[in-house]
């Protein structure tokens, strides 16, 4: 059985950082693809950012020049490093993974693309 399991969020002020780490368990599971989610109260869960393959990225344009995802495939894990915060990035984040390849900008930004996903952190900024 898959399992992911989100850490690192929490509360932090305006301009200030914040590391998410997300670990994938299971025998024989290995993700081709893993990205982060986010939603806010009241809004539908979006795209923030993924990786796949030998490590190509891919970031929602809001969060470029802030955020960045790396991981470590040895562990199953994937690690989301968030500077600047805003306000705005206020949400419950989520990661999700998935083991199918697919092609064409943007293909793992679909959430419909991923098999497993975590419970989800929250993560606070306060203005």
């Amino acid at each position: 059985q898959v399992q992911l399991v989100e850490s690192g969020g929490g509360l932090v002020q305006a301009g200030g950082s914040l590391r998410l780490s997300c670990a994938a368990s299971g025998r024989t599971f290995r993700p081709y693809a893993m990205g982060w989610f986010r939603q806010a109260p009241g809004k539908e869960r979006e795209f923030v950012t993924c990786i796949w393959g030998g490590g190509a990225t891919y970031y929602t344009d809001s969060v470029k020049g802030r955020f960045t995802i790396s991981r470590d495939n040895a562990n199953n894990t994937v690690y989301l490093q968030m500077n600047s915060l805003k306000p705005e990035d206020t949400a419950v984040y989520f990661c999700a993974a998935t083991s199918s390849i697919c092609s064409g900008t943007g293909c793992y930004a679909r959430r419909g693309i991923y098999n497993y996903w975590g419970q989800g952190t929250q993560v606070t900024v306060s203005s």
